[in-house]
């Protein structure tokens, strides 16, 4: 999947976030109208005071059993559409991202 691409030490996802989503939840892979692929994700926290980021965070964290400390928001922290930063086992890492499609 291109969404997501091991990196040293980790591996690195491109997020398409949706604030004040109605849940909390990893929604799959999906497509931008540029046709560049992201995992869609969305969550009840509104995007105010970075609670939005918080909320990603923790969604990652616990779907992929790594702490909330593993997982960086790397850009577009004002932005929809982020680059996040997982470090950990990317193997893994890739095999619970592996399993999002089925989504």
């Amino acid at each position: 999947m291109a969404f997501y691409r091991v990196v040293s030490e980790g591996i690195a996802i491109a997020v398409r976030l949706t604030p004040k989503g109605g849940r909390d939840s990893i929604d799959g892979p999906g497509r931008l109208s540029d046709g560049s692929e992201v995992l869609q994700v969305r969550v009840r926290a509104v995007p105010a005071e970075d609670a939005a980021n918080r909320a990603l965070i923790a969604v990652l964290a616990k779907a992929l059993h790594v702490a909330k400390s593993s997982v960086t928001i790397v850009s577009g922290r004002s932005a929809r559409v982020k680059q996040v930063r997982i470090a950990g086992d990317s193997r893994l890492l890739s095999e619970g991202i592996e399993r999002w499609s089925d989504t």
